[in-house]
């Protein structure tokens, strides 16, 4: 009889544990969700663009720059070095974070403490302490944005190379077109806070 009831609680525990399991991994659980793969294929935005970027962002000393898929860092160092601003660079790839630290390692010890990159999902970012924020991104992440991005304060800008953002205007005059070091032209989109959401 002891037999019986040991077998019967140890196959209740064993159907437990493979429960518990099975739970965890059908909600990925937040280890999973923090580690998911990358929405984009990384690609660098050429230099002559970054310092296009930020010159239509009119980036100032008292600015502070959230760059979402920081890459290698070169938007977040550029501004740094260039307008003694505060700027911060966020990846969810830990690969991109370390490239991106090199690039900071590379500059003044006083520009370097400016600079942050952290590893986090650009999807559940605070956004609010940005005054520029600088994209890179595919066209439909861009619009998965606009709920963060509404929450900017006024008169903030946002910049993205390449792509538009479906169903807000860009500024007046937007986009740009601007050469790369290999004569291919890019685009350049400028919206500022408020955004001018279109009509459906």
């Amino acid at each position: 009889m002891c037999c019986a009831i040991l077998l019967k609680r140890t196959a209740l525990v064993v159907a437990l544990t493979v429960l518990a399991g099975a739970v965890c991994t059908a909600t990925g659980g937040d280890e999973k969700k923090k580690d998911r793969r990358p929405d984009v294929i990384y690609w660098p935005t050429p230099q002559k663009v970054v310092e296009k970027m930020l010159e239509v962002a009119k980036v100032g000393k008292d600015d502070v720059v959230y760059d979402l898929g920081c890459g290698d860092g070169r938007i977040p160092c550029t501004a740094a070095k260039k307008f003694r601003c505060k700027a911060f660079g966020y990846d969810i790839d830990p690969e991109r974070i370390k490239d991106s630290e090199k690039s900071k390692a590379k500059l003044d010890k006083d520009i370097q403490k400016l600079v942050t990159f952290k590893k986090q999902d650009i999807f559940e970012l605070d956004l609010s302490p940005a005054s520029v924020v600088t994209l890179y991104l595919l066209p439909e992440l861009n619009v998965k944005l606009i709920p963060q991005l509404k929450k900017l304060k006024k008169g903030s800008r946002v910049v993205s190379h390449a792509f538009d953002m479906k169903g807000v205007t860009p500024d007046k005059g937007y986009p740009l077109r601007v050469k790369d070091d290999d004569g291919f032209e890019r685009s350049v989109y400028l919206w500022t806070i408020p955004l001018k959401l279109e009509k459906e």
